[in-house]
């Protein structure tokens, strides 16, 4: 089978490699259909994880069909998060902060490649009539659908009456936004630096679009921020533009590098609040709601080959991207 190998900051290459096999009764094979490129796939490709063993295959957000067994043929989306299903976090539901849980994409091989093994579990019947490249958002939409349902934990209020800011245009804040307009949020704004992202968000929905690279936020204008960047820069514009008494909410990996005004945080009692990925119940409604079109049609995403990998790999890279998500095809 063909599948796309990381040997090396900003060096991606694709190539043949033996057939993917079931290594446990409890796994099947699937077929990759379709696999999004994830920021943290492109932290990874910049070299920010230096500790990442090569060469690797990446991709964790995909859609399929399984290859054997008694399921042969069934349209699947993955979860990629595997959890050890028995401690406190898993029995409570929140097995996405399980402590003993590895990755599909991160401790074993991703889905940026013809074939994958995954744990029976982990596989999300898929409609037959949806288009994979579609289902391939469920891990993103699920982790937007995650962070708002956090959110309305802590707001004051209906999050409907809710002034929003998303801070970032890629896949997760544009997704979040049209998560939040599903709901009935009328006031959105998305602050995006990238001119093309920017352009792209704003043909999307029906929200206000900030130049992040030239226009602050108005300062305590938002009820709830959805920091889907999550770096210096973003957090400071976060903590200045929440309301007081307002939530702001931490999706976004890029640093750790500070940005928290802990005297405005702590003076104007403001909720800050991290969402890390998603449950299974978040996988499944995420799904549902790709499907049935409560998203929007969509048309945001770009689709390439997997044999063109490294190309997109390269202009996501330079920024050279409109979509808010490149879908590989193999």
């Amino acid at each position: 089978m063909k599948a796309l190998h990381y040997l090396g900051p900003q060096e991606m290459v694709y190539s043949e490699i033996s057939d993917t096999t079931a290594s446990a009764q409890e796994e099947v094979v699937v077929a990759v259909d379709a696999s999004g490129i994830c920021g943290s796939d492109l932290h990874v490709y910049r070299g920010n994880n230096p500790e990442r063993s090569v060469p690797a295959i990446l991709g964790h957000e995909a859609a399929g069909h399984i290859l054997s067994g008694p399921q042969t043929g069934q349209p699947v989306v993955i979860n990629p998060l595997i959890a050890c299903g028995s401690c406190k976090l898993c029995g409570s539901g929140r097995s996405n902060l399980c402590q003993q849980r590895i990755a599909i994409g991160w401790h074993r091989p991703g889905t940026f490649a013809d074939q994958v093994r995954v744990p029976q579990d982990n596989l999300i019947p898929m409609p037959q009539d949806m288009n994979p490249a579609h289902a391939a958002l469920t891990e993103p939409a699920a982790t937007a659908i995650h962070a708002i349902r956090l959110a309305e934990r802590a707001l004051i209020g209906d999050i409907e009456n809710a002034a929003v800011l998303v801070i970032g245009a890629g896949s997760i804040g544009l997704l979040s936004a049209l998560a939040l307009q599903a709901q009935g949020v009328e006031q959105i704004a998305i602050a995006e630096s990238n001119a093309m992202r920017r352009a792209s968000a704003a043909s999307t929905g029906n929200w206000e679009t900030i130049d992040g690279a030239k226009t602050a936020p108005p300062p305590e204008a938002y009820d709830l921020i959805i920091d889907a960047v999550g770096s210096h820069t973003s957090r400071h514009i976060a903590l200045s533009a929440v309301s007081t008494g307002g939530v702001v909410i931490h999706i976004g990996l890029a640093d750790n590098d500070g940005g928290i005004d802990v005297h405005r945080l702590t003076r104007h009692e403001i909720t800050l609040m991290g969402a890390y990925t998603y449950t299974a119940q978040d996988l499944e409604d995420a799904l549902h709601q790709l499907h049935c079109g409560s998203l929007g049609d969509l048309s945001w995403i770009e689709t390439r080959q997997l044999r063109d990998g490294p190309n997109a790999f390269r202009d996501l890279d330079a920024g050279r991207i409109a979509a808010g998500k490149i879908i590989l095809i193999p």
